[in-house]
């Protein structure tokens, strides 16, 4: 939802991840509004294994359909990236939600491995192209 071009939601989401940061007068007035801050989320240990998302359960990993996906967007189109609302339909007649998968791995792109960087159809050779 969407305030005078805000998303509410995310704002919402910063106050709460930010609440220690907020003045003590912030603070009371969300207090007052029923939020709570959000609990501290302690930073992973261990490395997600690779292929650990489940696919479609053809063996495939979701990054692995996802890439399949975006190639397939840029050899239709002829390049770029999709916008966040594209769906792709892919050759074995699934659905894939491209556009927000797309959106999703440029955010997290810190995270992914080697392997998945090099796997982005845009790559240059920094494993960054169109990020």
């Amino acid at each position: 939802m969407t305030w005078h071009g805000e998303d509410i939601g995310r704002w919402l989401a910063t106050q709460r991840r930010d609440f220690r940061r907020l003045n003590a007068e912030q603070q009371r007035r969300l207090t007052e509004l029923g939020m709570k801050p959000a609990r501290a989320v302690r930073p992973r240990t261990t490395v997600a294994r690779a292929g650990a998302a489940a696919g479609s359960g053809r063996g495939t990993t979701a990054f692995q359909t996802g890439i399949q996906a975006l190639a397939h967007y840029i050899e239709r189109e002829g390049g770029g990236l999709p916008g966040r609302p594209h769906v792709e339909l892919l050759p074995d007649g699934t659905q894939h939600r491209t556009g927000v998968w797309t959106v999703n791995q440029k955010q997290r792109r810190e995270r992914l491995g080697r392997d998945q960087l090099a796997a982005w159809p845009l790559s240059g050779s920094s494993g960054h192209g169109q990020w």
